[in-house]
């Protein structure tokens, strides 16, 4: 997976927050990825993620605590 930028959230209005991450996703060449920051477990974005693009999203915690949550998120080879 080619990590193409770091995405931090945490200061982005809430109403703005997935729209933003969507667009960095759609972004995206096949194979890309890009590192979410969040203040909170981003789960509903990862149920989002599988309603609107199921099988071509890869997602993965690389860091879950309190105050901070890295999550590197990818876009399928396939796709």
């Amino acid at each position: 997976m080619n990590i193409t930028t770091t995405l931090d959230v945490r200061q982005i209005p809430p109403p703005q927050k997935h729209p933003t991450i969507f667009q960095t996703f759609a972004s995206l060449a096949p194979g890309q990825g890009f590192i979410l920051l969040n203040d909170h477990n981003p789960k509903p974005l990862y149920y989002q993620f599988v309603h609107e693009h199921a099988g071509q999203f890869t997602w993965e915690y690389l860091e879950e605590s309190p105050d901070i949550w890295r999550v590197q998120i990818g876009r399928t080879e396939s796709n």
